[in-house]
């Protein structure tokens, strides 16, 4: 089974409140999908993502607004970061933040991967979201993209209006909300979710910048970062294998060197975490599989290369291990399930 991704209570308390401030009973929505709100009593309690999609998802029908990830809107909280939003905080411009956070973005969720990527004018703000076996609902994006924005604008203290905003989802029958949001030129179908922030915007000094607690917070964070990384070698692990596999199946001592450990002590905190070595890459290539075939974009011999599969023989194989069926046959039956939802969604 693919390891466990999870994200902390600092986030999770951002999305109880959203709900309740929506009219739902955030309690009782987080106990059918099975989980308990008063763990978010315990800061160190990490919760399983695949939960928080099914959340989202029953958020969206119980409310009946499929905008619901959009509805906050007034209220960024830096406290939902834990740590990483405290450090992110501290620093003396927007770029300089935003690289802190996607230092120590796990600390938040080792499901979410953000980065900055070129665009035209300045830098796309990318994330990108690991989902397991639930689909990712548009409404989990959403409220992680607008989250962001916000609290980049509530560090500024002045309005923030991307370039651009961007949405891998189709477009929803009506984009008012989206509009509302980002006040910016908005794409749907696009290959990935973020919005892009002009050079001139990242080079603004934060209002909230604190020299004198940046160092302060850096250690705290690296400190908090340590501790995971030393029960979730895996994470940092999955990530190398993702990037060697496109020149085959990477050998151990190749992800041990990447991540900067020794061969012996990267087997030892893998077996410390109940893996082993192969199992992990077989994790990896599962995950990104399901990823990569969710996007109708990308051609099957791409995939085939990107999961570093020589021949287009072994990809089926693979597929037929892990899905019961050929990559066309999932591929198939998950975008024609993503159009159904949005058929229903549109009530048509």
């Amino acid at each position: 089974m693919p390891q466990l991704r999870t994200t902390s209570s600092s986030w999770m308390r951002g999305v109880a409140i959203t709900l309740n401030e929506q009219g739902l009973d955030a309690a009782a929505l987080f106990a059918e999908v099975g989980l308990s709100i008063k763990d978010l009593d315990d800061p160190d309690h990490r919760w399983p993502t695949e939960e928080l999609s099914r959340l989202w998802t029953l958020a969206a029908e119980r409310s009946g607004n499929p905008d619901i990830g959009l509805a906050n809107l007034d209220a960024p909280r830096p406290d939902h970061y834990g740590v990483a939003g405290y450090a992110m905080m501290s620093s003396p411009d927007l770029l300089t933040g935003l690289t802190r956070l996607i230092r120590y973005m796990c600390l938040v969720s080792d499901a979410v991967v953000i980065t900055l990527e070129p665009g035209k004018g300045g830098r796309w703000v990318r994330t990108d979201v690991f989902s397991g076996e639930c689909p990712i609902p548009r409404q989990r994006y959403d409220y992680g993209v607008v989250n962001l924005l916000n609290l980049c604008r509530w560090m500024l203290d002045r309005p923030l209006t991307p370039l651009a905003a961007r949405f891998s989802h189709a477009v929803p029958m009506s984009i008012a909300a989206y509009n509302k949001a980002f006040q910016s030129p908005l794409e749907f179908d696009a290959p990935f979710n973020g919005f892009l922030v002009s050079d001139q915007d990242l080079a603004c000094k934060l209002t909230t910048s604190a020299p004198q607690l940046a160092a302060i917070h850096d250690r705290i964070a690296d400190e908090a970062l340590e501790r995971l990384v030393k029960t979730d070698t895996a994470h940092r692990a999955r990530a190398a294998i993702a990037k060697l596999l496109p020149d085959g199946s990477p050998l151990r001592s190749a992800i041990a060197a990447e991540l900067g450990l020794s061969d012996r002590t990267f087997q030892r905190r893998l077996a410390d975490e109940g893996l082993s070595f192969s199992d992990l890459v077989e994790d990896t290539r599962r995950e990104l599989a399901q990823r990569h075939l969710a996007d109708p974009r990308m051609t099957l011999a791409d995939i085939g290369y990107l999961l570093g599969y020589a021949d287009q023989s072994t990809f089926f194989r693979a597929s037929n291990r892990w899905f019961g069926e050929s990559p066309g046959e999932y591929r198939s039956r998950v975008v024609n399930g993503h159009r159904r939802e949005i058929a229903l969604a549109r009530g048509t």
